[in-house]
């Protein structure tokens, strides 16, 4: 079994050279980093009682970054002290994240797989879902070979769009087909995850202490930012039992 949507890698793999073109395919990830890199750190700092190094908050956390893509989530934490894995179905995903963080004099060990795939023999204190679960085939089998890799009292994030009309109208319609922020058809609505079923997925994975945020996008700042409005983007912490 697999979890390998090969349709939604090849999407992917034909953007791979635009990774870190901060004005390009993949400019609304760049202007997400901020807020949800911000939040990892806020939360892991929280649940680990980490003792807020200055520059490097995240010292001696080991983290799993699923569907890491160019590495843009991957670096900055990586930069934070955190000993930084990340994986990611898409082989050219991989290449490109390996050279940039190679110039970036970063070391973070990038890997072609799947977490169903078992190539990755150690656990991890948090694990990374984020703008991957709605992506992936055979979701139940991607979040419990997630979970098989998180250490006991982990935590994992994940990061996704609820099933709503407002979602339709502003991450499809708005995001791909008007602003086209992204290419038309790198969403199917029919795969987003509305929080509660996402909740009921991870409690029947025995994951407890289950915390949910929205987040925002500010047209007039061109920003985001943290919101208890969670009908378009939302992103999920919950710590393994």
């Amino acid at each position: 079994m697999t979890t390998i949507n090969k349709e939604e890698i090849q999407k992917f793999s034909k953007l791979a050279d635009e990774w870190w073109d901060a004005n390009g395919k993949f400019k609304p990830l760049h202007l997400f980093n901020p807020v949800r890199l911000k939040y990892i750190v806020k939360k892991c700092t929280y649940h680990f009682k980490l003792d807020g190094i200055k520059d490097r908050p995240l010292s001696g956390i080991k983290i799993l970054d699923i569907g890491c893509g160019g590495g843009l989530i991957s670096e900055p934490l990586s930069r934070l002290g955190a000993d930084v894995t990340g994986i990611d179905a898409s082989f050219k995903n991989i290449e490109i994240a390996k050279i940039h963080s190679k110039k970036s004099g970063l070391k973070i060990k990038y890997l072609h797989t799947s977490p169903e795939q078992k190539k990755i023999n150690e656990k991890f204190d948090v694990i990374l879902n984020l703008e991957v679960v709605e992506h992936v085939k055979n979701l139940d089998l991607f979040l419990k070979s997630a979970s098989d890799l998180l250490k006991t009292k982990g935590i994992m994030f994940v990061a996704t769009i609820n099933r709503t009309f407002e979602s339709y109208i502003k991450a499809i319609l708005g995001a791909e087909y008007l602003l086209r922020w992204l290419p038309i058809g790198t969403h199917d609505w029919q795969k987003f995850l509305k929080p509660e079923e996402m909740k009921g997925k991870l409690t029947k994975l025995n994951f407890g202490e289950i915390e949910l945020d929205g987040l925002k996008f500010n047209v007039l700042s061109n920003s985001w930012s943290l919101s208890s409005d969670c009908s378009v983007n939302y992103i999920i912490v919950a710590k393994k039992n």
